[in-house]
């Protein structure tokens, strides 16, 4: 069926090349190419505008020729064009499916409103690989066109989320309309995959207690982090700006804060943090570590000893923190 369009498409584009050397040749000097090729057209068009140049009793012929030839493909092309461009869709579709079947180590992202655009442009900002699960096909679309990875589904189907490969993700966020829909599919993603890093979000604070029991790690209410923010920056303008320099809003600083779980960096197991000459080597801070039992401790003294259980919070700029990785990240 394709190669039946295909073989439509290749009929007209030689019919216009044939036609417009036709006038070409047949008019002689007083035709130019933009006139013959311009002849063409309008004579598959059948629009009836007036000739280019008086046609001479060859001319008249070949147009009747083209008309013949013409007005048929074009009429098989224009009854066709509907099943082409789904053709083109279903083939667009197919590549972005066999690029969400090789993904590993990926993020999931259910929902693609405000927030969940706002979290897909952090990651691909910071050139992680996700897919997004999204039910509204207008937005779908918005998304393949922009080619980013996604997915046209309900989040709340256990085969969409198997299709997301969600047994081999390593964090989804779920950002659907409502607290019911999250809770469901938080619920789904805990049984499907019981390791995943899992952050939802809640517009009603008495329902994140019932995410948290679900199996969320997390649970943010967007409407009271964005509350306190607002406070922040109204009461401690100057220490807000320091707190969040790598925000989008300051995008000509380019610094970036990551935290890397010691069991991936073996070269500093059992290393004091002066020891580490991550600040002489990278020019990279260490701001905090996390134990096992996910207790905190901030700015960390340097004679801190790093343990393999535990997980750091690094701040530097963001090549000097990609160098970081390349070179002492082990995937």
């Amino acid at each position: 069926m394709l190669k039946g369009k295909i073989l439509i498409i290749v009929y007209i584009i030689s019919l216009l090349i044939i036609g417009t050397s036709g006038f070409y040749f047949i008019g002689g000097n007083d035709w130019s190419l933009i006139d013959s090729a311009y002849m063409t057209f309008l004579t598959l068009s059948t629009v009836g505008f007036t000739e280019v140049h008086p046609l001479s009793d060859a001319g008249r012929i070949w147009a009747i020729i083209l008309i013949i030839f013409g007005v048929t493909g074009v009429g098989i092309l224009l009854s066709n064009i509907g099943d082409i461009l789904s053709q083109f869709g279903n083939y667009r579709s197919k590549k972005m499916e066999n690029k969400i079947n090789k993904l590993k180590n990926h993020f999931i992202i259910c929902g693609y409103g405000r927030m969940g655009a706002v979290i897909a442009n952090e990651l691909k900002e910071k050139k992680l690989p996700f897919v997004i699960i999204e039910k509204n096909e207008q937005k779908v679309d918005l998304m393949q066109n922009n080619n980013i990875l996604c997915l046209l589904g309900d989040a709340t189907s256990d085969e969409t989320l198997k299709s997301a490969r969600i047994e081999y993700s390593v964090g989804v966020v779920v950002v659907l309309d409502t607290d019911q829909d999250n809770l469901f599919v938080t619920m789904s993603i805990r049984t499907l995959n019981p390791s995943v890093f899992l952050l939802s979000r809640c517009s009603k604070e008495v329902n994140a207690s019932k995410l948290k029991r679900a199996g969320a790690d997390k649970v943010v209410n967007p409407y009271t982090a964005g509350g306190h923010r607002i406070a922040e920056m109204l009461l401690s303008p100057l220490i807000e700006d320091s707190v969040s320099i790598v925000s989008p809003s300051h995008q000509n600083i380019d610094l970036s804060v990551d935290e890397i779980a010691l069991s991936k960096l073996s070269a500093y197991h059992n290393t004091m943090i002066k020891e580490s000459k991550l600040r002489e080597d990278y020019n990279l801070i260490i701001v905090g570590i996390v134990d096992e039992n996910g207790q905190s401790i901030i700015n960390p003294a340097p004679d801190t000893v790093l343990l393999n259980n535990q997980t750091i919070m690094i701040l530097g700029d963001k090549t000097n923190m990609g160098k970081f990785k390349k070179e002492n990240l082990k995937l």
